[in-house]
């Protein structure tokens, strides 16, 4: 079983296992919701192995000294994280920008309360204009508290987009972070699985998962197509160029296709794999 999709560690497993698995405790879980932006470890001590987003939910099998055990809701990854996790609250809106400030008052010259990114899930009090209200409660608050975020930074949370190239786009100069998946840092797979995502279409959280997960694309390139190398994986925008998280630029950024497959070939890394073609959600 692929331990990144499997619900399990030497101690507990999920009841959906029973048939498959050998545990000596099997549990339902318990849904939480993310607060801030941890990353998803391979074990308690361990490595880095994805980041969840603020309001993402996280099904938790076991914890043990403030470190969590669970799946990410939205992918099915698997692994482990230190703090930020609180009861579930329903969400209203999702960040469209690729990051944005909440502030204490509706000013945008007042004191800014926290950096949010781009596919966190937030729940509005209020909306006024320009300037929407929006409870930013966090594990050490038990009073509650609001902040003001920018109207035009936000979409209806049951929203989704039609091309998701353009999202890709917005990530343009993001510095490179082996994991990342917000404004701050990302990688390869996370740029493609924040694009998807923000179209409607589920997407897995790996290059190789993703991979697997898409049909083969027939004919040239067309924009929002995805072309994988071992390891890699990165976007059409047309039939001439691709944008791609990368090691080479350290960056988000645009590079010819026929650049980048004699690059990656000749940097020792292989020729393409295969050319997929997800099928995304429509616009709402």
């Amino acid at each position: 079983m692929d331990r990144r999709l499997t619900l399990a560690n030497t101690r507990v497993a999920h009841s959906s296992l029973k048939a498959e698995f050998v545990s000596d405790k099997f549990v339902d879980g318990e849904p939480k919701q993310v607060a801030g932006y941890p990353f998803l470890l391979n074990a308690p001590q361990g490595d880095r192995d994805r980041q969840l987003l603020s309001g993402d939910m996280f099904l938790v099998i076991e914890e043990v000294n403030g470190c969590a055990f669970g799946q990410s809701m939205k992918d099915g990854y698997v692994g482990y994280v230190h703090g930020g996790l609180m009861p579930p609250r329903e969400p209203t809106h999702r960040i469209v920008a690729r990051s944005t400030w909440a502030y204490r008052t509706p000013d945008f010259k007042s004191q800014a309360a926290i950096k949010l990114h781009h596919g966190s899930q937030v729940a509005a009090v209020s909306q006024n204009g320009r300037w929407t209200e929006i409870d930013l409660t966090s594990p050490s608050e038990k009073n509650g508290a609001t902040c003001f975020l920018p109207t035009a930074h936000l979409a209806p949370a049951n929203s989704s987009e039609s091309d998701p190239a353009s999202v890709a786009e917005r990530f343009l100069g993001t510095p490179y972070v082996w994991a990342g998946n917000t404004g701050d840092g990302i990688d390869c797979s996370g740029l493609v699985q924040a694009a998807l995502l923000a179209c409607g279409t589920p997407c897995p959280g790996d290059s190789d998962l993703q991979e697997a997960a898409f049909p083969d694309a027939t004919g040239p390139y067309r924009r929002g197509d995805l072309m994988f190398w071992k390891g890699h994986v990165a976007m059409v925008t047309d039939p001439d160029t691709l944008i791609h998280a990368n090691a080479h630029h350290m960056a988000v950024a645009y590079e010819p296709i026929a650049n980048a497959i004699a690059r990656i070939k000749a940097q020792g890394d292989g020729p393409v794999t295969s050319h997929k073609r997800p099928a995304y959600g429509a616009s709402t």
